[in-house]
């Protein structure tokens, strides 16, 4: 996606240690024409295989995860940091967090995530993939069909996608990131 890898060479900030920031059009400000165009993208790429819901992690993969939602018509279901008293029995899985540093549980009530759904999981990043084997994890504990893993950004260098392929899934990412280099982010053809 040319008009993504052309955001993120214009307001990417390489904060070291990995860590590439784009607070200022996905994970703190949205720029909705971007986001409009990432969820085309997915729903183009992603329809054939008839997703019945979205799913994705609060917060920073909402923006991505509704785009594609509206796009293929289908509902959004984000899964919880945070258990709120409305909730009971979630479904459950842990993830270590390279950004927020420490374990994060991600939880979804077992209404919105029913056997017979078929779930794309859309996230901002697949780095560690430790966040999307989590959310993977869900699925199997409700019994649906993961049918596909879209990412908005692949940081190919942290090595994430071999940890996704015992998953057996369409992994697709919109931006692929080979390196960077000091100030430079060089992108993977």
């Amino acid at each position: 996606m040319q008009i993504l890898i052309e955001k993120i060479k214009k307001e990417g900030q390489i904060l070291g240690n990995g860590i590439l920031k784009v607070d200022s059009f996905m994970n703190h400000q949205i720029d909705p024409v971007l986001m409009h165009e990432v969820g085309l993208e997915f729903a183009r790429v992603f329809a054939q295989y008839a997703p019945t819901r979205v799913l994705t992690a609060e917060t920073s993969g909402i923006a991505p995860a509704l785009s594609t939602a509206m796009a293929l018509k289908v509902p959004l279901v984000f899964a919880r940091k945070n258990r709120p008293v409305t909730m009971s029995e979630p479904f459950e899985a842990k993830a270590p967090s390279h950004t927020k540093g420490g374990i994060v549980s991600l939880m979804v009530s077992p209404e919105y995530l029913v056997s017979s759904d078929r779930i794309l999981i859309v996230d901002d990043f697949l780095a560690s993939a430790q966040t999307l084997v989590a959310l993977a994890k869900l699925v199997e504990q409700s019994g649906a069909t993961l049918i596909g893993i879209g990412t908005v950004i692949e940081k190919v260098y942290s090595n994430g996608r071999a940890l996704l392929k015992d998953i057996n899934v369409p992994v697709v990412s919109l931006a692929r990131i080979k390196s960077i280099e000091s100030d430079q982010i060089v992108f993977a053809e």
